[in-house]
C-alpha cells in the first residue's frame, strides 16, 4: 500500500471519528445546550460534498469515510433537538 494512501486513511479516519466523543457525552449527559447546531449542519453539508465527490472521483477511502461523517452529523443533529432542553 503506497504512503499516501495510508495518509489519506488515516486522515479520513480520524476526521470521520472526530465527532464521536460530542456524540457519546450528548448521549451520557442527555444534555446539548452547549452544543452549536449550525455547525453540524455546516459540516455536514461539507461532509456530504467530500461523499459526493469520492464518488466521482470513484475513491473508496473519500466516499466512505465521509459517508461515515455525514451519518455522525445526522446523529448529533438528531440529539441536539433531542436533548436541547428547549421545550416547544
Amino acid at each position: 500500500m503506497e504512503a499516501k494512501l495510508i495518509i489519506g486513511i488515516a486522515a479520513g479516519v480520524l476526521t470521520a471519528v472526530s465527532a464521536l466523543p460530542q456524540i457519546f457525552k450528548v448521549l451520557k449527559d442527555k444534555k446539548a445546550q452547549a452544543v452549536s447546531p449550525m455547525m453540524f449542519f455546516v459540516l455536514l453539508g461539507g461532509n456530504a460534498l467530500w461523499v459526493w465527490y469520492g464518488i466521482l472521483l470513484s475513491e473508496a477511502p473519500i466516499y466512505i469515510t465521509n459517508g461515515f461523517s455525514v451519518v455522525c452529523d445526522i446523529v448529533m443533529i438528531f440529539l441536539n433537538y433531542k436533548y436541547s432542553g428547549k421545550k416547544a
